[in-house]
């Protein structure tokens, strides 16, 4: 059962990777926006103090929060494929065939994960000459995790979007979710920065450990607390969404 599953997994990740190539400005324009942050954001950091920031140091904390917005944005958004797939029939079409529902919706969400992996990488190389210094392991071990992530947040993205059906009801929903999750993480600036209610109110934000998690992997302090928590975070929720996306997409299946 596990091989047939692994093999089915594997042949709807391929048809999404070559749906992928073939159109690829999706992946260009999705690393576009970070990468205009990097250039026209980025260097206003260097003369703000406090909580990490200045010089070159704030890099380390910049890049880290662009990861995580290319994970949210773009794995959040990987839904608006699948809705365009149901209308043209594709959904129907592989819902007959014998693939389990979860090969289904994991192929596609592996793709969305290898190709957010391929642009995180992109997007720490163009920062580097910027003056980003950046520990390899730690930058090796973000990249995992933010792989992760994307895994977990594109799974329930594809099945938003088989429950919404519809392009103007899938937009402001994620829009509404991704947005406040995003600036309650720190992503533009650390919450050390923020007011002491903030600070509290960002702490029953996943999102937010991962980032710490992310921050403190690239300065190198891979033993640090904020690593286990945060990684063990994005693990745990990669975990649910996994889960609540199969489920979803079972039921919608049915």
């Amino acid at each position: 059962m596990g091989t047939s599953m692994a093999t089915e997994t594997w042949v709807v990740f391929q048809r999404a990777m070559r749906q992928l190539l073939r159109n690829p400005v999706w992946v260009f324009f999705g690393l576009t926006q970070p990468i205009l942050y990097l250039v026209l954001f980025g260097p206003l950091l260097k003369n703000v103090t406090g909580g990490g920031l200045g010089g070159n140091a704030s890099w380390a904390i910049f890049v880290p929060g662009l990861l995580l917005q290319l994970v949210v944005f773009t794995g959040g958004f990987s839904g608006f494929g699948i809705i365009q797939e149901l209308r043209e029939g594709v959904v129907e079409r592989q819902r007959v065939t014998p693939a389990t529902r979860t090969a289904l919706i994991l192929g596609r969400s592996l793709c969305q994960t290898i190709t957010i992996g391929v642009q995180s990488v992109l997007l720490v190389v163009v920062a580097v000459p910027f003056g980003l210094d950046a520990s390899f392991w730690g930058v090796t071990l973000a990249v995992l995790v933010v792989m992760v992530l994307t895994l977990g947040i594109a799974s329930a993205s594809f099945a938003a979007g088989l429950i919404l059906k519809d392009e103007d009801s899938f937009a402001p929903m994620i829009q509404g979710v991704t947005l406040p999750l995003l600036l309650l993480s720190g992503v533009f600036l650390p919450m050390a920065l923020a007011p002491s209610w903030l600070q509290n109110l960002s702490k029953v934000n996943p999102l937010t450990h991962s980032l710490d998690a992310l921050r403190s992997l690239f300065r190198g302090t891979l033993t640090s607390s904020d690593v286990a928590w945060g990684t063990g975070a994005s693990l745990v929720l990669a975990g649910l969404l996994l889960w609540w996306g199969s489920r979803a997409f079972a039921r919608s299946s049915a």
